[in-house]
């Protein structure tokens, strides 16, 4: 058995629609799911008992020890796809905690990739485990561009906006999922246009905004500073926030913005990517 790298790229909800409250207790949802190049990892290595470790720039704010998605992933994999021998699990944490990029999300649907390809499976066959663990791990491990319906974990894959210059940005605020769906004004706006991806982003939004801004004000201040950058096409909040995204025309204009927003805002967590 070899080790096994999975990337875990950071989830962008390019527009989150939220249509009702349905009767299991999820929001309906319409949203057009994007990937960024860059994200955590997941290592997968042989062991001779089952191990998880967590290190990178954000792992102090992980517990290190017990029941996480990582783990979770791991067990229902065996539970419901194959039985794997023991394994010890890393994850490097490189993305920012309760952000509205998927972090968990992402590192269970790597999880999940990587159990396949150790077992020789499809990655098919897990997506029944991804969705027992969330709304957004299918889409994760799908890993590409897609209009997502019911919990959004309903997906149609799209094609048109890969290589697409992408900053993140995020004030290192963490914002509660639960707080903010709870601040939702119960108002359905109407769903997602059809066609051309960018056209669809484009007139879409996100309805969890006005409710993450009055968890976390300084979201505010993020998508004004993102919208001043020259060259920048789109930008709005991911999910449930606080990270917030811009796309840009060109690379040139992108890391001119993540100069810019580094030099005025230090303290703020910044990743430039492209669309996957």
């Amino acid at each position: 058995m070899v080790t096994i790298v999975e990337e875990a790229p950071a989830k962008i909800n390019l527009a989150l629609h939220v249509r009702h409250r349905r009767a299991d207790g999820y929001h309906a949802l319409e949203t057009l799911f994007a990937f960024a190049q860059d994200g955590d990892r997941i290592t997968v290595a042989p062991a001779g008992r089952d191990g998880f470790a967590i290190g990178g720039r954000f792992s102090a704010g992980l517990a290190r020890e017990g029941d996480n998605l990582v783990t979770r992933a791991r067990d229902r994999f065996r539970a419901a796809v194959a039985p794997v021998p023991p394994v010890a699990i890393t994850l490097t944490k490189a993305l920012p905690i309760a952000s509205g990029i998927g972090g968990g999300s992402a590192d269970a649907a790597a999880t999940l990739r990587a159990l396949a390809r150790l077992s020789g499976v499809p990655v098919k066959r897990v997506m029944p485990v991804a969705a027992s663990l969330g709304a957004d791990v299918p889409a994760c491990v799908l890993g590409r561009t897609s209009r997502g319906t019911g919990r959004g974990d309903e997906l149609e894959e799209l094609d048109g906006l890969t290589d697409l210059p992408l900053l993140l940005v995020n004030p290192l605020v963490a914002v509660s999922t639960a707080a903010v769906f709870a601040g939702w004004d119960g108002v359905d706006r109407g769903g997602l246009a059809l066609g051309n991806p960018m056209a669809v982003a484009l007139a879409g939004r996100n309805d969890l905004e006005p409710a993450a801004r009055a968890v976390a004000p300084v979201i505010d201040t993020v998508l004004a500073t993102l919208a001043e950058q020259p060259g920048v096409r789109l930008t709005r909040m991911s999910g449930s926030g606080a990270t917030c995204f811009a796309l840009f025309d060109d690379v040139a204009g992108r890391d001119a913005a993540d100069r810019a927003v580094a030099a005025a805002r230090p303290d703020w967590w910044r990743m430039a990517s492209r669309l996957a």
